[in-house]
């Protein structure tokens, strides 16, 4: 049995991460909803940090004096953020940079309320605010919205909007079925032609290297899923792996935990090392958020990580069944490498991390951007996040 107490906490990572995204700018109740957590959870959160009390930490209980050095430094600290956004905006809407007030525009509604203000959106790509909004207010109106036919121009500015929010990561079918997600009408037919025409295309993946430590002595465990991959329900059958991150100052290593049903990325972990309390923590956080009730299945290589007592340990005590695939056969383990492959074309090819903090941004961004809005080949296209809300509420409708 697993303590009450211990079932409602949270890792001091996920908490972090919380923080950390709401200090970029997103709104409390947007980060509750993109964690998939209450927003209470993550207001009490950001009042901890900000009396340097989340880590467990307390702060001495007389006010520091703010000297004059001390805001100016505040105030520099402010500065670089925002110069830190400004590039990141270059970066990512570099395909619009050259392009038409419209094609900017479009770009501009693709990303508003995600990271960055309109305003601040507008001002480096050189196009005017109010401009913004007087052409927004005329694609929303009737009759003229983004549901109505769409030049090659206009359907160009759409795409390269998505080309560079997903950056890169679709083919035509995907952006075929994203356009018809976002409203626009269009034959899947004219997207392939028009992105082969423009030279818009998918990045592709490379192997990279594998990191599992099959050479060991410990019990392994047998493999409970024979490649069948699609539960009935959420939280039947979990799979996880470790994968890995360059950086100048060293691999980042990354676990994960995948909820099968819906391919949502329940559970992760991220440190400079590949001991046992990275697998450790990433499923910890997996059980707190999602509470399964016993008899949920684990699913990984035969790593030593999850073969280890300490990881076995924990599983028993969630009343977990631990599945194992078979030594070197990275297909009784598909769905987990597919994400993989997935992550590293977004996060990882191209790219040159300076930090390990740099790599670890990146990676939430684009597992938030996953789990919410990337669409599913296997779930129809839509995102995990989606399928699963829809599922949950045929549940409900059926018990009605």
């Amino acid at each position: 049995m697993v303590d009450k107490q211990v079932r409602g906490k949270y890792t001091l990572e996920y908490k972090l991460e919380a923080v950390r995204q709401v200090k970029a700018g997103q709104s409390g109740a947007v980060v509750a909803k993109v964690l998939g957590i209450p927003s209470s959870n993550v207001s009490n959160w950001v009042r901890l940090d900000a009396k340097g009390q989340l880590g467990g930490v307390v702060p001495s209980q007389k006010a520091p004096v703010v000297t004059a050095e001390q805001m100016e430094l505040a105030r520099l600290r402010a500065e670089v953020a925002r110069l830190k956004m400004e590039r990141d905006i270059a970066k990512k809407g570099r395909s619009v940079l050259c392009a038409g007030c419209a094609a900017k525009y479009a770009w501009v509604r693709q990303m508003s309320g995600k990271a960055w203000p309109v305003s601040l959106m507008c001002e480096v790509l050189e196009v005017s605010t109010s401009g913004y909004f007087n052409w927004k207010r005329g694609q929303d109106a009737p009759g003229h919205g983004p549901s109505r036919f769409q030049s090659d121009e206009a359907l160009l500015a759409h795409m390269r909007a998505i080309h560079a929010e997903i950056k890169g990561e679709y083919g035509w079918p995907r952006m075929h079925k994203e356009l018809l997600a976002r409203g626009i009408r269009v034959g899947k037919e004219r997207v392939r032609v028009l992105m082969q025409r423009h030279g818009i295309k998918a990045r592709t993946k490379k192997k990279f290297v594998v990191t599992t430590d099959s050479k060991h002595h410990l019990p392994v465990a047998p493999d409970l899923v024979q490649r069948r991959f699609n539960p009935e329900a959420p939280n039947l059958l979990w799979s996880g792996d470790i994968t890995y991150i360059p950086t100048d100052e060293g691999w980042l290593y990354l676990a994960a935990v995948l909820d099968l049903h819906s391919r949502q990325v329940v559970g992760w972990s991220m440190q400079p090392h590949m001991q046992t309390s990275l697998v450790k923590d990433a499923l910890l956080m997996a059980c707190w958020r999602r509470r399964p009730a016993k008899g949920l299945i684990f699913h990984s290589d035969r790593g030593s990580q999850y073969c280890s007592h300490e990881f076995q340990t924990t599983m028993k005590a969630w009343g977990i069944s631990s599945s194992m695939s078979r030594k070197g056969n990275c297909w009784d383990n598909a769905p987990t490498e597919s994400f993989w492959g997935h992550l590293k074309v977004a996060c990882v090819l191209g790219q040159r991390f300076a930090t390990r903090e740099q790599a670890r941004t990146a990676i939430l961004n684009w597992m938030a951007f996953y789990n919410h809005s990337r669409l599913h080949s296997a779930l129809g296209y839509l995102s995990p996040m989606q399928y699963e809300q829809r599922w949950l509420a045929a549940q409900r409708k059926n018990a009605a």
